[in-house]
């Protein structure tokens, strides 16, 4: 599950990569030299030198008087900054909408829209996130500074990675490395091209980019940047034995990790190195930095380094003999996993979300464009309508005949358009969009009425492996059969669509949960008896499900599918091919409960 990873890393960079020189006319007003190059010299060290940004602050706040309005403006952004900085998602968001809202340079409002989507995105409002990163791409070529529209590249690397779009945040953070002008931002190209290549798993330490990117960030002094990647560098040491050298590379270079006084940065480092201590066999050092990561953690928030913690904690208690505290720990692992996970596939899926908005908006621009166009063509007609009359009723009766036969020709080319824009191809059943569009529908038609409804989640075994093993071809056969076969205990109110590669989405109106479960376990039964069946595969085929109702996670989609999600990775954890209900102790005995009608028939 390399999203997992990438999520905490994307998490930990967050706002933090905005640390460019701003280079905007906010000092060209005829306020005082001094406040200028002041402001000037807080925007470029605020990561760098936290203590002295703060420092910068409180002087000009106390000088706050003698600022100019755009001055003023640029004060305003950089006080937003720092609450975004010290975790005051609260506060900063009121600040950074007032400063886009308001009147003053074009580039301190866009790099405050920039901040606004690292800060929607730490604090999970990934809907917010993804549209406004969206409004910013929209907006990039009306920027005239550039090291400005550079952060809105570096920010639109960040979140592409965290929705795991891996060429796309490695395509944006090479342009920042290419393009930039200052070293700061060329350090957080490198940092954000080497974070993505290791959360896809592309990540050699013969790779020159790591030694490139470490020297850039120490010449520009850069230590948060510099320390996030020599903790990829340290992760990878860990997955291929080197356990000691990533213990050496992240204690030689702690002191400068405290000195940034920045939690997450610290967080991750000492859950690092919990885990290197726990590989080496130093379990009071693995117990003392786990301990430390959790100290460091965001209040309230699910991360990989306090997972790692946790895990770290319950396996020390567990070998040195104290079940009790093992209990305790594996527990709150076990929560700080889930959330993890949720979190994870929360993000994924409001990348999506908002992309098939933004499609669908397109479309429906496209579609406008389209019937401007026949307007045009009609008072083109009617323009030439005189000619016509001169011409004769026979000449007139032949183009009115044309265009009825091109409005004919129009309209069945978009009804042909509209049935292959909602089906996909091979399977025949709704695509993500059509899935989408229905099931937000009918969930808005369940929750007027107050009826049920549940939603499962399919993922088909080591599909990977089916198409490496046995060709394409094969694994399209797969696919095909198990629909067909899941099909089998739809009916025809049943909402089926294919959210992509081989994943699909059910959702079940007017169905409490244990009848979904029931539904799951009988369609996992057909998806594994499909090798053997007359006409079958002939190798083996088998899917995991997970199951939630709206009675857990409301009438809201994506929280639904979110949640089926996690079930489903449950499922996948606990060794594939099995049915896992959300957030329940025990999946209910077979059979429809009290008062609820069998749901179990075949599709009309």
């Amino acid at each position: 599950m390399y999203r997992g990873s990438r999520l905490h890393a994307a998490h930990l960079a967050g706002w933090i990569c905005l640390a460019v020189l701003l280079t905007s006319s906010a000092a060209a007003e005829a306020a005082p030299d001094d406040l200028a190059q002041l402001l000037k010299h807080a925007d470029s060290i605020k990561s760098a030198d936290h203590v002295k940004f703060i420092n910068d602050l409180k002087h000009l706040d106390a000088e706050s008087a003698r600022l100019t309005p755009r001055q003023h403006q640029y004060f305003s952004y950089l006080k937003a900054w720092q609450a975004a900085y010290a975790g005051d998602y609260g506060s900063a968001i009121p600040q950074l909408d007032a400063v886009i809202a308001g009147p003053g340079d074009a580039s301190v409002r866009f790099r405050a829209g920039v901040t606004e989507v690292n800060v929607f995105a730490n604090a999970s409002r990934n809907t917010d996130a993804y549209a406004r990163l969206n409004q910013l791409l929209d907006l990039m070529p009306q920027v005239s500074d550039a090291d400005t529209r550079l952060e809105g590249i570096s920010v639109a690397a960040l979140l592409y990675d965290e929705a795991g779009q891996d060429d796309l945040a490695l395509a944006y953070s090479q342009q920042v490395i290419t393009t930039a002008g200052n070293g700061t931002t060329v350090c957080k190209g490198y940092y954000l091209k080497i974070n993505s290549l290791s959360n896809s798993g592309k990540l050699t330490l013969s790779d020159s980019t790591v030694q490139d990117g470490l020297d850039v960030c120490t010449k520009a002094n850069e230590p948060i940047f510099a320390n996030l990647i020599r903790a990829d560098v340290a992760k990878l040491d860990i997955q291929q034995g080197r356990s000691d050298d990533a213990i050496q590379l992240l204690r030689s270079n702690y002191g400068e990790v405290e000195g940034t006084h920045y939690r997450p940065l610290s967080s991750k480092i000492d859950s690092t190195l919990a885990q290197a201590y726990w590989k080496s066999g130093d379990i009071k050092q693995a117990q003392h930095f786990a301990q430390s990561a959790i100290d460091a953690a965001v209040k309230n928030e699910y991360t990989e380094p306090l997972v790692g913690a946790y895990e770290v904690l319950y396996l020390a208690a567990q070998k040195q003999g104290d079940y009790q505290a093992a209990l305790t720990w594996h527990e709150k692992y076990a929560a700080a996993d889930k959330g993890y996970l949720s979190d994870v596939s929360a993000r994924a899926l409001a990348y999506q979300m908002v992309h098939q908005q933004v499609a669908q908006k397109k479309a429906q621009i496209a579609t406008l464009s389209q019937k401007n166009q026949v307007l045009k063509l009609q008072q083109d007609v009617a323009k030439q309508n005189m000619i016509v009359v001169r011409l004769g009723i026979a000449l007139l009766l032949v183009i009115l005949g044309s265009i009825i036969l091109y409005a004919v020709r129009t309209k069945r080319s978009q009804v042909k358009f509209q049935k292959l824009a909602r089906r996909d191809g091979l399977t025949e059943i709704a695509n993500r969009q059509y899935f989408i569009e229905c099931a937000q529908a009918e969930l808005a038609y369940c929750r007027k009425s107050m009826r049920d409804a549940s939603v499962i989640a399919i993922d088909l075994d080591h599909f990977k492996q089916i198409n490496d093993n046995h060709g394409h071809a094969a694994g399209d056969a797969a696919l095909k059969a198990a629909v067909a076969a899941c099909q089998k205990h739809l009916r025809s109110v049943d909402i089926f669509g294919r959210l992509g590669g081989e994943e699909f989405g059910i959702l079940l109106p007017d169905c409490v949960p244990e009848r979904a479960v029931d539904i799951a376990e009988a369609m996992r039964g057909e998806v594994a008896a499909i090798a053997g069946a007359q006409g079958g595969t002939g190798f083996p085929v088998t899917a995991s499900f997970g199951v939630t109702a709206a009675r857990w996670a409301g009438y809201d989609l994506v929280h639904l599918l979110a949640q089926a999600d996690s079930a489903l990775y449950q499922a996948k954890r606990e060794g594939r091919d099995r049915v896992v209900l959300h957030g329940a102790p025990a999946v209910a005995p077979a059979g429809p409960p009290p008062g609820v009608e069998e749901r179990r028939h075949a599709a009309t």
